[in-house]
């Protein structure tokens, strides 16, 4: 028998929410919202098919940049398809299970996407200290084994979400506050105890700052290190290495922790502000990381303009 059951009064869907008061436009409203999906998308299969196609690019800040792309390619095909039916067919409910595994997806894509931030800062902290020994430690085979070790963890984290969410009773109260699914959105309808998702919830929240805190001290790390080179131009060159990162990062970790506090401490807000910083939380990082590294990156940004200038003379 499942667990939510109708029988005993108990909901089997969930109703997810477009633009509170703008309902009438949606239609209009769903041509931004896609076309910041179609961007998002083909910047970042743009970037793994550069990855993949470029020999020059086989080096371990490109192979993370590419899990970075996929960690974002992710979070959009996860959110898509309710993103769809809400804006071109109002078509607002969500089954109990369909909405379990897709915040399951959106949070563990999340995970990746802060272990990957990680990484990237530890890739870019060792690159700067000891550019001897860079090669040698981030070799092909550690790469990918860091990639593994970081994406079974992000699967753990997330794992218990869609169990202790099925584990609770929905009676009364089925309206959620986004236009998907999100675990401390879907908790907050429960009319049973839900001490342990409170708690796990928490932990999750937990180990992003702990992420974002490991990301700070290797920049400290890595301010120090510049500080101790003597010439400026040198100095220079070090941080425009990481400026690209440190986009990503605050472009990622910003609606994450705005996101965060207005569901945990803040009681009164307007629902079209709650429902635009969770579309932001979504839609930004996938559309801008892909547009900051070709902007950044010049060996990216090269191979993307000579691309683009052979297809206009094949045609």
């Amino acid at each position: 028998m499942s667990i939510i059951n109708t029988s005993q009064g108990e909901i089997t869907t969930f109703l997810l929410v477009g633009l509170p008061g703008l309902e009438y436009a949606h239609i209009w409203i769903s041509i931004p919202i896609f076309s910041m999906y179609f961007i998002a998308i083909l910047g970042n299969c743009t970037i793994l098919f550069i990855i993949k196609t470029e020999p020059s690019l086989h080096e371990p800040m490109y192979y993370f940049l590419s899990m970075l792309a996929l960690s974002d390619l992710g979070l959009s095909i996860s959110s898509l398809p309710t993103m769809w039916r809400i804006f071109l067919f109002n078509d607002v409910e969500i089954s109990a299970n369909a909405c379990f595994a897709q915040e399951f997806f959106i949070h563990g894509f999340s995970a990746l996407e802060s272990s990957v931030l990680l990484i990237m800062s530890f890739d870019r902290f060792l690159a700067i200290h000891n550019p001897l020994r860079y090669s040698s430690i981030f070799t092909s085979v550690r790469v990918a084994q860091l990639g593994m070790v970081f994406s079974f963890k992000s699967l753990l984290l997330v794992l218990p979400f869609p169990f202790t969410l099925r584990s609770l009773k929905y009676c009364n109260k089925r309206q959620l506050s986004h236009s998907y699914c999100l675990h401390q959105d879907v908790m907050k309808l429960s009319c049973s105890e839900n001490r342990i998702d409170v708690i796990y919830g928490f932990f999750g929240a937990v180990c992003l700052m702990v992420d974002f805190m490991l990301i700070a001290g290797s920049y400290i790390l890595i301010l120090k290190t510049v500080l101790g080179i003597a010439s400026r131009k040198e100095q220079f060159k070090a941080l425009n290495t990481c400026v690209s990162h440190i986009c990503a990062v605050i472009i990622f970790y910003l609606p994450v922790f705005n996101l965060a506090i207005v569901h945990r401490f803040v009681r009164h807000v307007s629902p079209l502000i709650n429902v635009l910083m969770a579309n932001v939380f979504l839609l930004v990082p996938p559309l801008m990381n892909p547009i900051v590294y070709c902007v950044k990156t010049r060996q990216i940004r090269v191979i993307v303009v000579a691309k683009l200038c052979q297809k206009q003379m094949y045609h």
